[in-house]
């Protein structure tokens, strides 16, 4: 329930600081004197987007407090779930705007985002003006409200969340027959390339040995030569270095048996003289092995031309990438062999799910179904008090394709003259007509709906007399249960039915217009009403009038 409202420096209003009741209040002012303005500021508590321009004129920055009575309300859960401070009984949304474009959004003081305030604020209060009558004419509104009629919110829940898990497994299954038709399409290449690969018999390492060979085949002569000319140079009978060394080694070995300090020497030089001799047998017997073998080397030069031909073909560079494509393909096509029996399972979990889902609709289609009556027959008796007596509502529910909300399309028909056959409410309601019906639907819904409380924004427009009194006696009713109904009327049927009267006034002075809002005494609300009844000239007879609609009022409470 709204306790307090605090606005500053925001549009014409300099400071705005007043108090609320819970029960039936209602609030005047002429045209143009800033009713509007107050709607305006608590928009922004609810997370409406700020403009600069709303900001008083030479001011730097606007402020605006609500503080809200949560005692009956399931706030704080909500409030703990968000990491929000939370008082016992005391909610208070903050919300400050600068005239360099800065805004900035509070709850009982910590820091929040716009989403968060407009959630919060969507649990404390709900503003129902004029242009709210063309949710009249929205499906989802109008399943909306037999839901609440229904008191379906755990089996909605129920089917949302057995409709989510099919919906995510069905787009996952659509995504699987798109996959499968795309991999089928490339299989009969796909094989073909694996084909090629595996004919080619290709193994990791065998490019880098065949062009290693492949460089020996072809300088065989040249590579023997070499050898041969090395094992010479090094056993040349005369002057061959083996020769030389073992003759050098043989006097050094001599010299150090008498001369121990070159022993070290001498075994050097010996071993030396064994390896060189080891280099040179190894030169003549490497040069006895080199052969030249024209049919090995015209396999290794064709082996090597098809290697190289699979690297240009697919784009690789080294025959360990080959490898690793050939594998892919392989697993690719064992994928597409299975897909099959994965398509299958698929098939058969979504189709499972789908049951599930098909179930959970079935049973929240039956809840609304037994709804349709009671919402019927308490729209009707609504309407009858409201001025058309003849009025005839219809709840029609069709059986559509599985969504989110269910099964059902709901559509809300209506004729207000004997003998006229109902039609969606849409195309035969008038703007008083369903101004009225909006009202009634309101206050069927708010003993369902634990909102603590409801702003009317002159949804009494178009209607007077008889049918304002019963407008009255049903927003009264609404304020009942420790709800909060709250009212921005022009007629004084209405106005006299609060039980309290706040009037919003602008005054004009010499630094510009200001708007203000106080709550009315007895005998000011006496003139009030009176005005309201008379114009500008309250007569004697008006204030008697106003005095009447008060006490009726009194009465009826």
């Amino acid at each position: 329930m709204l306790k307090h409202l605090y606005i500053k420096n925001y549009a014409l209003i300099d400071v705005l600081d007043i108090d609320f009741h819970s029960g039936f209040s209602v609030i005047t002012g002429e045209t143009g004197a800033g009713k509007s303005i107050i709607l305006g500021a608590i928009g922004l508590l609810l997370g409406q987007r700020a403009d600069t321009k709303s900001i008083k004129s030479d001011s730097q920055k606007c402020t605006i407090e609500a503080t809200f009575d949560i005692v009956e309300q399931g706030i704080k859960e909500w409030l703990n779930e968000n990491d929000l401070d939370s008082d016992d009984n005391t909610c208070i949304i903050r919300r400050e705007i600068t005239a360099t474009g800065k805004s900035r959004g509070f709850i009982n003081d910590t820091p929040a985002t716009l989403n968060q305030m407009k959630e919060l604020g969507e649990k404390l209060l709900d503003i129902h003006s004029q242009h709210k009558n063309l949710l009249l004419q929205k499906e989802d509104f109008q399943l909306n409200v037999l839901d609440i009629i229904a008191d379906d919110e755990k089996e909605l829940a129920l089917f949302r969340k057995a409709y989510s898990t099919y919906h995510k497994a069905n787009v996952e299954l659509k995504q699987l027959k798109t996959d499968i038709a795309d991999s089928k399409e490339k299989e009969d290449y796909m094989r073909f390339q694996l084909n090629e690969l595996n004919n080619a018999e290709l193994s990791e390492g065998e490019q880098e040995q065949l062009e290693q060979e492949q460089e020996v085949a072809s300088h065989t002569e040249e590579i023997k030569g070499m050898l041969y000319e090395t094992d010479s140079i090094l056993n040349n009978d005369n002057n061959g270095i083996v020769s030389l060394l073992r003759q050098a080694s043989q006097k050094l070995t001599s010299a150090s048996a008498i001369y121990p300090k070159i022993q070290t020497l001498a075994e050097r030089l010996n071993t030396s003289f064994i390896d060189i001799k080891d280099i040179a047998q190894e030169c003549a017997s490497e040069s006895e092995n080199v052969e030249y073998d024209p049919e090995r080397l015209t396999y290794i030069n064709n082996r090597l031309d098809l290697i190289y031909s699979l690297e240009r073909k697919y784009g690789y560079d080294n025959i360990t990438e080959l490898c690793k494509m050939r594998d892919s393909l392989a697993n690719a096509i064992d994928n597409i062999d299975n897909m099959d029996n994965v398509l299958t399972e698929k098939e058969a979990e979504v189709q499972l799910l789908l049951n599930d889902a098909q179930k959970k609709a079935d049973a929240l289609t039956k809840i609304r179904r037994k709804a349709i009556s009671t919402l019927e027959n308490q729209t009707t008796k609504y309407l009858n008090a409201l001025g058309i007596p003849n009025a005839v509502f219809n709840v029609d529910m069709q059986t559509v394709e599985l969504g989110s909300d269910g099964q059902d399309k709901v559509q809300f028909l209506f004729s207000a003259n004997k003998g006229m056959q109902t039609r969606p409410v849409e195309q035969v309601a008038s703007g008083g007509e369903i101004a009225r019906l909006m009202l009634t639907l309101k206050a069927i819904i708010s003993g369902t709906v634990k909102l603590p409380t409801i702003i009317f924004d002159e949804i009494d427009t178009g209607v007077s007399g008889k049918v304002a009194e019963q407008m009255a006696l049903i927003m009264q009713e609404m304020g009942h249960a420790e709800r909060q109904v709250i009212s921005i009327t022009h007629l004084p049927q209405i106005a006299a039915s609060g039980t309290y009267h706040y009037k919003v006034e602008k005054h004009d002075t010499a630094e510009g217009s200001t708007s203000v809002m106080r709550k009315l005494d007895d005998n000011e609300r006496v003139q009030e009403i009176a005005q309201m009844l008379s114009g500008s000239d309250i007569t004697e007879a008006a204030k008697a009038n106003a005095k009447v609609l008060l006490e009726h009022n009194k009465t009826n409470i």
